[in-house]
């Protein structure tokens, strides 16, 4: 009598014989596939570094099909090439002049830069200061140009446009910053009546009033505005500008 299956009983033969090696079959695969989940997706409990590297800086984004490119000696950190004065011989310094207001905010920015400029290319620059106030919008520009040209007459201008310049804060909206530019001058130790003579003086008004048209008459209509040996300054006024400015002048001075 042959006996009847169930479905719950009954196994062909056939598969009762080959069983054993259909679950070590299986067994291998689940094996292999926990093996290959562990290592896409990175094992637990330790630092994932997702979207930062070891210094804290956030991880560089490359898009598909591109690489980041390398450093070289000549890029920043930023990536913006550093500008380098050219190893030229020159007979005589590049002219820099700045038409400037002493309570201009951006000739107050500039100042700064200009001192590292004329530090960084040294006998190969020589610097200018034309006097430009803008009266219509700076109440005490006129006054500062004054005090600038006076101490001029005593060979401390540059002294005192530093000052003027350095505390801009502190006189700019004074009701009369007169008695501030005299304390500047004691500080230089100036001649006060000397200096408060020249502050008020025809002469030094006269001076002022030339380089105003001066500028006028290069097409200055603001400040601060940078001449390179006479070409005004196309560059964006910061740095970099001032620096491809001036390189570019070395250059046609020494192949001239």
């Amino acid at each position: 009598m042959v006996a009847r299956c169930r479905t719950s009983q009954c196994i062909p033969d056939l598969m009762r014989r080959y069983l054993p090696f259909i679950i070590i079959v299986l067994a291998l695969v689940a094996a292999i596939g926990i093996f290959t989940v562990m290592f896409r997706g990175g094992t637990s409990g330790g630092d994932s570094n997702l979207g930062f590297n070891n210094s804290n800086q956030p991880a560089q984004v490359v898009e598909k099909g591109s690489a980041p490119a390398p450093a070289t000696p000549n890029q920043s950190t930023s990536g913006s090439a550093t500008i380098t004065k050219p190893n030229v011989k020159i007979s005589s310094p590049v002219i820099l002049e700045e038409y400037g207001d002493y309570q201009c905010p951006p000739c107050g920015q500039l100042y700064p830069e200009l001192k590292q400029i004329e530090h960084e290319y040294g006998n190969q620059l020589r610097l200018v200061f034309h006097q430009f106030p803008l009266t219509k919008i700076h109440k005490n520009a006129l006054a500062a140009a004054h005090t600038a040209e006076a101490a001029r007459n005593q060979n401390k201008f540059w002294e005192m446009h530093d000052r003027l310049y350095r505390n801009q804060n502190e006189w700019k909206d004074l009701d009369d910053p007169r008695p501030t530019f005299i304390s500047y001058a004691r500080q230089l130790n100036l001649k006060i009546e000397q200096f408060t003579s020249d502050m008020d003086s025809n002469q030094v008004d006269q001076r002022i009033s030339a380089d105003i048209q001066r500028g006028a008459a290069a097409g200055v209509t603001g400040t601060p505005t940078v001449f390179i040996d006479s070409q005004m300054l196309n560059e964006a006024t910061n740095l970099d500008g001032l620096r491809r400015g001036i390189n570019a002048m070395l250059v046609r001075r020494a192949t001239s």
